[in-house]
């Protein structure tokens, strides 16, 4: 973002809460923290705002609360849900319950722990926010195709739109303004796509699809559940798959950049 808008004081961002369900994630979960604390540490100092870094485990059985201890502007949460909404909806209530009641200025945001955000990931968003936004949808990439045959990448680059006023919900790239999330009542309680369900609920609020921000994903061949991201690029080693999470209201969409909300 430009940062040369005037902000209207209803649109002000003066805090960001990150939260990051993980399940058994000590292989990938150090890349997500330090990436994360990056664009942390950028939008205190570009941006003005306090980030408030979450990553609630649930039932994780490995090393993955032992690395936040190496990390101290980051907070964990146990909880033994065994579900990705739920656990993301514990995680924004924690964020929520840490921030001064009915706070107006927050920015809520997510990502997978098997995944690493930009270094401008929360300026951008806090940016956006500042000019209206109510729901930031971002894009994803693939840092490493190699556990799968060299025809999956061509296939997913093919399909994949990654530019701005994309039709693609990620949990793993998500943003929106408090009011609006506790207006909905939070995350479903789904075992997979509760961030397609969350975004259909939102449709009416002024939705910014950007290709802006993307954030690097893994393209393991086992996920940590059944209908995600990894069972998609599974998928694309046959001959056909379906887009990735079509917008269930496209007419709701605004490209990027676009001050014209629908």
């Amino acid at each position: 973002m430009s940062g040369e808008q005037a902000v209207d004081p209803a649109h002000a961002v003066g805090a960001v809460g990150v939260v990051v369900p993980a399940r058994d994630e000590e292989q990938l979960l150090p890349g997500c923290l330090a990436a994360l604390c990056v664009s942390a540490d950028r939008a205190t100092e570009e941006a003005g705002v306090t980030v408030d870094l979450l990553v609630v485990l649930d039932r994780c059985v490995d090393g993955s609360g032992r690395l936040i201890a190496g990390h101290p502007g980051v907070r964990s949460l146990v909880v033994d849900v065994g579900n990705v909404g739920l656990a993301r909806a514990a995680g924004f209530h924690d964020v929520l319950g840490h921030s001064p009641a009915m706070r107006r200025d927050l920015w809520l945001a997510t990502t997978d722990a098997d995944s690493r955000v930009p270094p401008n990931w929360l300026v951008e968003q806090v940016g956006m926010a500042e000019m209206g936004a109510d729901l930031v949808l971002g894009t994803v990439d693939v840092d490493d195709w190699s556990p799968h045959p060299a025809c999956v990448e061509q296939r997913w680059r093919t399909a994949y739109d990654q530019g701005d006023g994309h039709p693609h919900v990620h949990g793993a790239n998500v943003g929106l303004r408090a009011e609006v999330y506790q207006e909905i009542g939070g995350f479903p309680g789904l075992a997979s796509d509760e961030d397609v369900a969350m975004v259909a609920m939102l449709a009416h609020h002024r939705v910014l699809r950007t290709g802006a921000i993307p954030v690097l994903t893994s393209a393991r061949r086992t996920g940590r559940l059944s209908g995600g991201f990894a069972d998609h690029v599974a998928a694309l080693a046959g001959a056909v798959s379906p887009p990735l999470h079509l917008p269930l209201n496209p007419g709701a969409t605004t490209p990027a950049g676009s001050p014209d909300w629908s």
